[in-house]
């Protein structure tokens, strides 16, 4: 039995924060390191790790997160191996380096504490929302995991001579220099998302990268406020 599942192992720990297949993270916890994950989403550990759900330093920055009810997420530290994950979905790991990076709220699943960051509303948009959407800011430098519903794909938005256009219930994350504004369109309905009548999509143009999952989840991945 060992044998066999001994390709199911995990392999020795090389980064903060690495894939073990598709739909789990592991991180390697240090005393100093902390990490901010969605509450919920471990999954095993290993060595001595703490949680504090919805810590005071998260609910002062993210009091007006999404649903306005508090950010979910719970602050990890100590000493060992975590493993996460969110539902089978899968798991895509991104370093930055003094970069930044605009997330869909309900694609966050881990970063490290030491990163700036915030909830904020994108720009471009309130004329189509009533007063806008809203999504995670992330910036510095250090590790940041993101979920998708199926194998993402990530379009480059080249010089910013073309705009692509996004179904917003598709949107995983984006360069935040990228220049964002709502379209709509009674002739695209049929082609983007699931519903009838009038589409509604996100264009994006400039230089920068725009993360695609292949899934529209009807629970309105990016919600309206107002």
């Amino acid at each position: 039995m060992n044998q066999q599942l001994a390709g199911y192992a995990p392999a020795p720990v090389t980064a903060r924060m690495e894939n073990h297949g598709s739909a789990m993270l592991k991180v390697a916890m240090a005393t100093g390191h902390d990490l901010f994950a969605r509450v919920g989403s471990m999954v095993a550990y290993e060595g001595f790790i703490q949680y504090e759900p919805n810590p005071s330093a998260v609910r002062q920055i993210a009091r007006d997160w999404i649903t306005g009810e508090g950010a979910p997420l719970m602050k990890c530290s100590g000493d060992g191996l975590l493993y996460l994950a969110d539902y089978g979905a899968h798991v895509v790991v991104v370093h930055l380096d003094n970069e930044a990076l605009s997330v869909n709220g309900t694609n966050v699943l881990a970063f490290d504490a030491q990163l700036q960051w915030g909830v904020e509303r994108v720009k471009g948009l309130a004329k189509f929302t009533g007063q806008g959407l809203w999504n995670v800011s992330i910036s510095g430098t250090g590790w940041v995991a993101l979920t998708s519903r199926g194998t993402p794909v990530v379009v480059n938005c080249g010089s910013g001579e073309d705009e692509t256009y996004v179904d917003p219930d598709a949107l995983v994350a984006w360069s935040p220099n990228l220049k964002v504004k709502g379209k709509r369109s009674f002739k695209a309905a049929s082609l983007i998302g699931r519903g009838s009548g009038e589409a509604f999509q996100m264009a994006f143009s400039g230089q920068g990268v725009v993360v695609v999952q292949p899934s529209e989840d009807s629970t309105d991945r990016l919600r309206a406020r107002g």
